[in-house]
């Protein structure tokens, strides 16, 4: 599967999609680079409750990412305080072809609110890029609690505006 020869779709998430989210957010590597996750994020159970509650918050877009009709992944926008933020995941298995810049490129087409953040960690080069290719710009850092390294890290904050 190349950048251009496959179907990627969004469509609001169902809670039937949220079992496919969470095996793909068990995956190591993924977890390591997410870093900030939740500390229940390997209960299943506090795992699809969590979300499910998400699904019918007005102020949260959750969008399922399909190529060519298979789930790979999920997109968000949330707030905090007054913050629209973004948030997303690709399968292991799909990464490096483009799929989260795609996806994202689309999601803020049909998600408009402005500025809109993203925040990624230090470390995660592949999520630094899928942002700034969609047009955001690295507007400080942040350091906090990365609950999948057990440790302080430093994160980027990263602003789309108009």
């Amino acid at each position: 599967m190349d950048n251009h020869n496959f179907q990627l779709t969004l469509r609001q998430t169902l809670f039937t999609d949220l079992e496919t989210h969470y095996r793909f957010q068990l995956n190591e590597e993924a977890n390591h680079l997410a870093a900030f996750t939740s500390s229940s994020s390997l209960d299943k159970e506090a795992y699809l409750e969590k979300y499910s509650k998400f699904l019918s918050e007005p102020s949260i877009n959750n969008q399922t990412i399909l190529i060519d009709g298979t789930i790979v992944g999920s997109i968000a926008k949330f707030l905090i305080g007054e913050d629209a933020e973004i948030t997303y995941w690709i399968d292991r298995k799909f990464w490096g072809r483009g799929i989260a810049t795609r996806a994202l490129k689309d999601f803020l087409s049909l998600e408009t609110i402005r500025p809109i953040y993203g925040r990624v960690a230090f470390d995660n080069l592949g999520s630094q890029k899928v942002l700034e290719n969609c047009g955001f710009v690295k507007i400080g850092a942040d350091r906090g609690f990365a609950n999948a390294r057990q440790a302080e890290i430093e994160e980027f904050i990263y602003r789309l505006d108009g």
